[in-house]
């Protein structure tokens, strides 16, 4: 009788066996699925800032502060405007200490970082905090940083570009600066995954948000995951581009206006004067050349932009304000 039963009771214990194999898997997918789906599902930015669903809410962003004293004198003015609400910082450049003076002087000002890893002007070059001797990957053979974002990117060691960074970092809280968020010149940081994800994760350490856009999340499927349900995601971002020609410079920003949806939008901009000292930096460089710059300080502290937001019922914000999520998370 137990001769008989032994075989049997082995096929049971094998199914019993195969049975729990099988669902320890399925439940292990299941989490797998709900941690995946909780990571793809940002929330809405808007929403967690406290405005309805359809607000139009717009953050006017200047790029490149501390490259020249033209750029940082537009953009100290543009601030005044009550217009531009918010920009960043190239910690590396030469004008940074008369950025660390209006930072120490304005501190409700809202100064995220622009990291820097490129140098892209002919004859006006620059290298990063930490030096060469300590990431030799950021360098090109002339000892400055990389003019393109591919070149540098392609070269860049993760490991000695994080040091950089974190040494931006700490160089702009040492210079009086309080950073509210982060963001890449030239998007250096965005070029390759490693690259976007240590930027990703200094941010969340340092409790500070990092410019991106729903937009990006279908290119990078990645980025949900790394960001989390807690993270901050921009609905769009815009700038533009070499594309437009300077007689439609201000058509381009009226259909931007007009055409904005609800939700949390950047406009990148780039300002400064068309002056000797511009016109000399952005030689052979047209395109976010001095007068690119001036018909951008022009338009975007002008009247007519003014009245644009409000007929269209736009409302300012900052970073500052989008930083309270981060630091929250943190």
């Amino acid at each position: 009788m137990m001769k008989r039963l032994l075989p049997t009771t082995k096929k049971v214990l094998h199914a019993l066996s195969l049975t729990l194999t099988l669902l320890c898997v399925c439940v292990v997918c299941a989490r797998a699925r709900q941690q995946a789906g909780a990571a793809v599902e940002v929330k809405p930015l808007a929403a967690r800032l406290g405005y309805p669903a359809d607000a139009k809410l717009l953050i006017v962003h200047a790029d490149d502060i501390g490259v020249a004293h033209s750029v940082n004198a537009a953009t100290f003015k543009a601030f005044e405007s009550g217009l531009v609400t918010s920009g960043s910082v190239m910690v590396p450049c030469a004008w940074l200490p008369e950025v660390s003076a209006y930072a120490r002087a304005h501190a409700d000002a809202d100064l995220g970082l622009h990291l820097t890893l490129t140098s892209e002007w002919a004859t006006y070059r620059w290298g990063g905090v930490i030096g060469r001797e300590r990431a030799p990957t950021l360098y090109a053979p002339d000892g400055y940083f990389y003019p393109t974002e591919s070149e540098a990117a392609s070269h860049a060691d993760v490991r000695e570009a994080e040091a950089e960074v974190r040494a931006q970092i700490e160089r702009a809280r040492a210079f009086g600066i309080r950073p509210t968020h982060l963001d890449a010149h030239m998007r250096t940081l965005y070029s390759t995954r490693a690259l976007f994800e240590m930027l990703l994760r200094v941010g969340r350490e340092e409790g500070l948000p990092v410019m991106v856009s729903r937009e990006w999340f279908t290119e990078a499927p990645f980025l949900p995951a790394a960001l989390g349900a807690e993270g901050v995601a921009l609905d769009r971002i815009e700038t533009i581009t070499p594309a437009v020609r300077p007689e439609g410079w201000a058509q381009f920003y009226r259909d931007f206006v007009k055409s904005l949806r609800p939700g949390v939008t950047e406009l990148i901009i780039h300002l400064a004067y068309d002056d000797e000292e511009m016109r000399a930096v952005t030689r052979e460089h047209p395109e976010w050349g001095s007068a690119w710059r001036q018909r951008d300080f022009d338009f975007t502290t002008g009247e007519e932009f003014r009245r644009l937001l409000k007929e269209n019922n736009v409302r300012l914000v900052t970073w500052r304000e989008v930083g309270k999520l981060a630091s929250k998370s943190k």
